[in-house]
């Protein structure tokens, strides 16, 4: 069912969203989507939702710049891969206030599992000690959907190392410090 959520989504937009459309496209009857979902946004909360419980964890390279380069690499590839569902999903967060929720826990959880890489660096001296995970890795990954998502440029991949960069040398500096 979710994956048929995603595809319509996908592949007509948040418009083209309704319950009938994943009634058919995932071969149930119309009366199952509605007793178990009710509206379009509880679909897409619970698209959001599976995300979240999907087992990820943070690379550990043994350095800040190994680390935050590769979750860059991997924002990259979510945000420009086909099908484009993490966009999709963003976009439709404006249109429905349970995907909204939903997106905000889902970024919630993704900063405090990704909070480990900057106290790791903290612990290797890498970055001052109170250094603030969460501004820190808004900062290494807020270009990324600045460019590719509001600005809808072509920035290479080259964007994620340079990304990651930038903020670990804000970081250093002592930045994101409390």
């Amino acid at each position: 069912m979710l994956d048929a959520v995603r595809t319509q989504l996908v592949e007509h937009g948040y418009d083209a969203l309704n319950m009938d459309a994943v009634a058919d496209r995932s071969g149930v009857h119309r009366t199952t989507v509605y007793r178990r979902w009710r509206d379009v946004g509880g679909l897409l909360a619970d698209v959001l939702a599976e995300a979240t419980d999907d087992g990820w964890r943070p690379p550990d390279t043994g350095s800040l710049d190994g680390d935050l380069v590769a979750v860059n690499r991997e924002v990259y590839a979510a945000l420009t891969t086909e099908p484009p569902i993490t966009t999709a999903l963003i976009a439709a967060s404006f249109r429905s206030e349970q995907a909204a929720d939903a997106l905000r826990i889902f970024w919630a959880d993704r900063y405090q599992r990704c909070a480990v890489i900057v106290r790791r660096a903290a612990d290797r001296g890498e970055i001052p000690a109170r250094t603030d995970p969460r501004r820190l890795l808004v900062a290494a990954t807020a270009p990324l959907y600045h460019e590719l998502i509001l600005l809808r440029t072509s920035a290479g991949p080259h964007i994620a190392a340079q990304s990651a960069r930038a903020a670990i040398a804000s970081a250093r500096a002592g930045a994101f410090v409390d």
